[in-house]
């Protein structure tokens, strides 16, 4: 494979002929890493390889740790998470019922000629919890 490579700016560009193994190697790369191949053929020409800070073994077993953590809170908040939306659940059911009983409550007085009962306050509640 024939691969070009043009500066940002200016004149001169590199054309260099690529074997297919080489090429397969660069495209896993850029696939593993999330980059172009282009990306990947910049930073072996520019030498901007990175090297790990500290022992590897030693990063990995921190973050082992802190995934044994997240999953022990995981497990704590998952019954409040099921309780919460257990409740969430029970107040748009209450909410719909109350919605259905100021209709009949405005529909009786309608039939009885009183005046009607707004509540604009208890309506606003009513929606807020039937969006949530």
């Amino acid at each position: 494979m024939k691969l070009t490579i043009k500066p940002e700016r200016g004149f001169g560009k590199i054309e260099v002929e690529l074997d297919e193994s080489l090429w397969r190697r660069i495209k896993e790369l850029a696939e593993r890493y999330g980059v172009s191949p282009e990306r990947v053929i910049e930073i072996a020409l520019a030498g901007e390889f990175k090297e790990p800070e500290g022992e590897l073994e030693e990063l990995e077993k921190e973050v082992e740790e802190l995934e044994r953590k997240v999953w022990k809170l995981e497990v704590e908040y998952a019954p409040l998470r099921y309780k919460a939306y257990g409740l969430s659940e029970d107040n748009k059911v209450l909410a719909i019922e109350l919605s259905g009983l100021l209709a009949e409550n405005n529909q009786l007085r309608h039939f009885l000629g009183l005046p009607l009962n707004r509540k604009a306050e208890l309506r606003k509640l009513i929606s807020y919890y039937l969006q949530g």
